[in-house]
């Protein structure tokens, strides 16, 4: 889905190149990431799911909800 990090929004009148970075630009790190998911297809809910881009495993995922009250997301 995407980084589980609060992006800084363009400008409304930004202009075509802001946006375009803002919508599909983000860091590919290998490792471990945080990454915001929507668990479509069941309950709907926001996850936060920490994972390793190498290894392909998931250690963890808490609802997006409480992750923001505890300020990590």
């Amino acid at each position: 889905m995407g980084d589980a990090v609060l992006l800084d929004r363009p400008d409304p009148e930004a202009g075509e190149a802001a946006w375009d970075g803002y919508l599909h630009l983000r860091d590919n790190p290998a490792g471990v990431t945080r990454d915001l998911w929507h668990h479509e297809a069941g309950c709907g809910a926001w996850l936060v799911v920490t994972r390793n881009t190498v290894t392909h495993a998931v250690e963890g995922a808490e609802l997006a909800e409480a992750a923001a009250r505890e300020g990590q997301a």
